[in-house]
């Protein structure tokens, strides 16, 4: 085997294409999206390298056009999870034995094949399955995605660099093991990038794992196989799998081999993994790694210096980009009465020019909500509002689910800073403003930290530094990512490491090595040159 202390490719974030009327860009996209939805797709699940049709199906629609069919997928049932963990653990040998520079080369690749000519197809499938418009499917399908690939390479290549000082007559190693076992990665619908990364991440490491990833988003996840495959990802390594949350957990958690769960989706599912892997640690080898990013109640708190247009501008794009489906999208605000009218007016003008629609009519700001659920969800809690004498709707309120599942974007005015929604979690394009004395600031950072039970992402906004300097420390453990005068979404790869602690996860920070260093167990390795030959110590002479 050739031996070297290899350099990997230095990691830099993908350029964002702007995809303004006329680019290349746009043709190419929108030329993918046309060939996408012209075709009657089939999609397997991928066990061990080969493509698994059960025969029962599930079809799959565009969220923002329910009438069109996209395709069909085949559902699995338990034996198939079982299938997964086998083939897994019969690809773990091989794997773990290959080369770190190896498995760097494959998710390098997988990284320039997404960058060139995998790009529109996967934009073009995260728009239609998933609902997301051009801007919001470049900068995660393609844009997060790639930057995972290369800069997790680049994290591996420095943990692995970071080795033990030696005494003289001694040599000391650190070798960084995969996990002994299998991972489970149960992945959420509204980030294909986080869809790619969380069993990507743990598989660069060495490790094997068994992918459940969530039903609406199954589309996307067939072409980040492709791409994997495309690759070179050895057979086994990487187990596709489209079963219930219920299925996957009662085969995995109950398995001998199960290493560890890499996981983003709601607070109350991934508390019950916890619960049912405590109560299963008899049955395992090891003490399983738990990585989870769940919900978050995420917030912006404006002083009464703030810049009252950058904060309008903040909170519409906060709140309503990817119609509030992102973990960190601003959720709940905080403005003081004294420049409250102003931003009123600021943020009505620009609600009333923002489109929805479908995600082919690239003027559409806002596209449709996930899936009936959600949008059912959603319509009741407007609905409890316009009847709540606490609450006023000052924009949007309405809502249409005969052609897509389309919620107008919704802005509500809480007279009680305790009102449902300034608490619970919505997930969708509504945001709650509550109108504070602008003299009681201080006051009002610590209800903000008080109301919810999350801590994923949060902003400040404001042109006092004092100010500013107060809010990042009453703050400090209300979220996991932190914005100064902007937007609290937007995280990048390699720039803001991310995650939330609280009841939003534990914090591992994907897009940095403290999330790999998750997928390791390190063995230290000391080589003494010349042994001692006689028991005795200094101290025991006379």
């Amino acid at each position: 085997m050739i031996k070297g202390f290899f350099h990997v490719p230095t990691a830099k974030n993908e350029p964002v294409l702007n995809y303004a009327p006329g680019s290349v860009e746009r043709e190419k996209l929108q030329a993918a999206l046309k060939e996408l939805k012209n075709k009657n797709h089939d999609i397997p699940m991928y066990i061990g390298g080969a493509e698994v049709r059960t025969g029962n199906t599930g079809t799959m629609h565009p969220p923002h056009e329910i009438k069109h069919t996209l395709g069909t997928y085949h559902k699995g049932d338990a034996s198939h999870v079982t299938d997964a963990i086998n083939a897994a653990l019969k690809a773990k040998d091989a794997w773990e034995n290959t080369s770190w520079e190896n498995r760097a080369a494959i998710f390098t690749k997988a990284a320039e094949l997404l960058a060139g000519p995998y790009r529109y197809t996967l934009n073009a499938a995260t728009m239609l399955c998933q609902s997301k418009n051009a801007f919001q499917a470049e900068i995660d399908s393609a844009c997060e995605l790639i930057d995972f690939f290369r800069f997790n390479v680049q994290y591996m290549a420095e943990i692995y660099n970071e080795q033990p000082d030696s005494a003289p007559g001694i040599w000391n190693r650190l070798e960084y093991r995969p996990l002994e076992g299998f991972v489970l990665a149960v992945t959420p619908f509204n980030f294909t990038a986080i869809a790619g990364n969380l069993p990507c991440s743990a598989a660069l490491m060495g490790n094997v794992c068994v992918w459940k990833p969530a039903e609406t988003q199954i589309f996307s996840a067939y072409y980040i196989m492709q791409i994997l495959k495309e690759a070179g990802l050895p057979d086994g390594v990487i187990n596709l799998v489209y079963v219930s949350g219920k299925t996957v957990g009662d085969v995995c958690f109950s398995h001998r081999d199960f290493a560890g769960v890499h996981f983003t989706g709601s607070t109350g599912v991934f508390n019950g993994m916890w619960k049912t892997i405590g109560e299963n640690m008899h049955l395992y080898k090891s003490y399983p790694r738990i990585v989870g990013e769940t919900g978050g109640k995420d917030f912006v708190m404006a002083h009464k210096s703030a810049h009252a247009k950058a904060l309008a501008v903040g909170l519409v794009r906060g709140a309503f980009e990817y119609q509030g489906q992102k973990c960190s999208a601003a959720s709940r605000a905080y403005v003081p009465n004294n420049i409250w009218v102003e931003v009123k007016g600021y943020m009505i003008d620009m609600l009333k020019e923002i489109k929805v629609g479908t995600t082919e009519d690239f003027s559409n700001f806002v596209n449709a909500v996930i899936d009936e659920k959600s949008f059912d969800k959603l319509a009741t809690y407007i609905d409890n509002a316009h009847k709540d004498s606490n609450a006023e709707i000052i924009a949007g309120g309405t809502y249409d689910k005969s052609e897509g599942y389309f919620i107008q974007p919704t802005v509500i005015v809480a007279k009680d800073p305790k009102y449902v929604t300034m608490c619970e979690e919505l997930f969708g394009p509504v945001l709650t403003i509550y109108v504070y004395d602008e003299n009681k600031y201080e006051e009002t950072l610590a209800l903000l930290d008080e109301t919810s039970p999350y801590a994923l992402t949060g902003a400040i906004f404001s042109q006092d530094r004092y100010a500013i300097d107060v809010a990042t420390t009453a703050l400090r453990n209300s979220a996991g990512n932190f914005y100064i005068n902007d937007k609290p979404t937007g995280a990048v790869v390699g720039q803001q490491p991310f995650g939330g602690a609280r009841a939003s996860g534990t914090n591992d920070k994907a897009g940095s090595k403290l999330n790999l260093l998750r997928w390791i167990s390190a063995r230290t390795i000391k080589e003494t040159f010349v042994s001692p030959v006689d028991y005795k110590y200094p101290f025991l002479a006379k």
